[in-house]
């Protein structure tokens, strides 16, 4: 896939855009995800139930991956971007609707098709952020994954603000089920213009298949699936640490995901400036050390208080990690979309096995307990950081 060059000022309009694109979908993931006990309430559901709803979506994202590459090399990021929107509100209507019934199935199926727009919505920014990004010429993937925090921000504020109002989970879910689509078709309009595919570039194909057979790619991948993991239990977890591992109240777990979105904005928007200092390397490792601080804080603290400070150093730990296995997949433009595919679709399968694995332990043990495992997930990020290493095209 190839764009046209384009002028300052479209290229401008472009970077808004897409800054625009990752807070939207942020805010449409957390607004739901931050209620994730009143969901659990409403629908009668034990802890390892919820794991295995919450596993409707993570299937759903997982299946939208391989599917998104062809879909930006074919159809270029801005209507990539428009389709997985589509899919995300029709996923949430379908959630809403269980909701309002107290019937696990729509709410599974609905789960199953936000997860599945999410995932070609996820791929289709990055990869047009990748190119707004070299076309600047300056580091940018982290200030746009730190738009996609900010999103996370307003939703989880949107969930405290609703669960202290006693606004039901569904009301809330309908609303964004509207709001997403919409602003996806405003800002897709403002992409970067696409030109055609070739005849030699469609019998190509979208080059999907070879980058699963890279070796850097691949550990890239892994690299992403660790921290995405880490990510990823904070974020279907964290609220329910705090009101089943803690005894805070609904309202304060909902403060907890905020706290914890809240500063992987931070560490997004100020990380651009130490990986141009330091290097993409050191800065993950030194994130990984820092996400275990916050991890031990939240499992072993012993008050609220303390738990809501390792939140903070886990939000900051995780937030480098998924947007810099992005930009090492997209190094080289030419392979972007298929790279960025191949990545996101072994780093999607932390959201595909932690819920039900933490929400498994958790059922027998304790969800404190349960989230442990997201030790071995850093591990992991620092055993493969080292493939995210700076590179030239090829």
């Amino acid at each position: 896939m190839t764009t046209t060059s384009a002028p300052p000022a479209e290229l401008l309009r472009a970077r808004t855009a897409v800054v625009i694109a990752f807070g939207a979908n942020g805010l449409s993931f957390a607004s739901f995800i931050s209620r994730t006990p009143a969901i659990r309430d409403t629908l009668g559901l034990s802890i390892a139930q919820m794991g295995l709803l919450l596993l409707c979506l993570s299937v759903g994202a997982v299946a939208g991956l391989p599917l998104s590459g062809p879909i930006v090399h074919r159809l270029g990021a801005g209507k990539g971007v428009l389709l997985g929107a589509l899919s995300v509100g029709l996923g949430l209507a379908l959630l809403a609707t269980g909701l309002f019934t107290a019937t696990v199935l729509p709410a599974g199926i609905g789960l199953a098709f936000a997860g599945l727009g999410s995932g070609v919505w996820d791929v289709a920014m990055n990869v047009e952020g990748a190119d707004v990004e070299r076309r600047l010429g300056r580091s940018l993937m982290p200030r746009l994954h730190a738009a996609f925090s900010l999103g996370t921000v307003a939703g989880a504020a949107l969930g405290a603000a609703s669960a202290a109002l006693g606004v039901a989970v569904g009301v809330q879910v309908a609303v964004i089920a509207v709001v997403g689509p919409v602003v996806a078709f405003v800002v897709t309009r403002r992409f970067l213009p696409v030109v055609e595919v070739g005849a030699d570039e469609k019998g190509a194909g979208s080059g999907v298949l070879g980058a699963w057979r890279e070796p850097r790619t691949l550990v890239v991948g892994l690299m992403v699936l660790g921290f995405a993991f880490t990510e990823g239990s904070a974020n279907d977890w964290i609220a329910l640490a705090l009101v089943d591992g803690h005894g805070a109240s609904e309202t304060v777990g909902a403060i907890a995901f905020g706290l914890f979105v809240t500063a992987m904005t931070i560490g997004r928007l100020f990380g651009g400036s130490a990986l141009e200092r330091f290097g993409r390397v050191p800065v993950l490792r030194a994130t990984a050390v820092i996400a275990v601080a916050g991890l031990a804080l939240v499992l072993f603290g012993g008050s609220t208080p303390v738990a809501l400070a390792g939140a903070l150093l886990w939000g900051i730990g995780a937030s480098l990690g998924f947007p810099v296995g992005m930009s090492a997949a997209a190094d080289d433009p030419v392979r972007a979309a298929a790279r960025v595919s191949v990545v996101s679709s072994i780093g999607y399968t932390a959201f595909l096995a932690g819920p039900p694995l933490i929400g498994l332990i958790s059922d027998h043990n304790g969800i404190l307990s349960g989230l442990l495992v997201v030790l071995g997930a850093l591990v992991l990020g620092l055993l493969a950081a080292g493939a995210s290493r700076e590179r030239t095209a090829g």
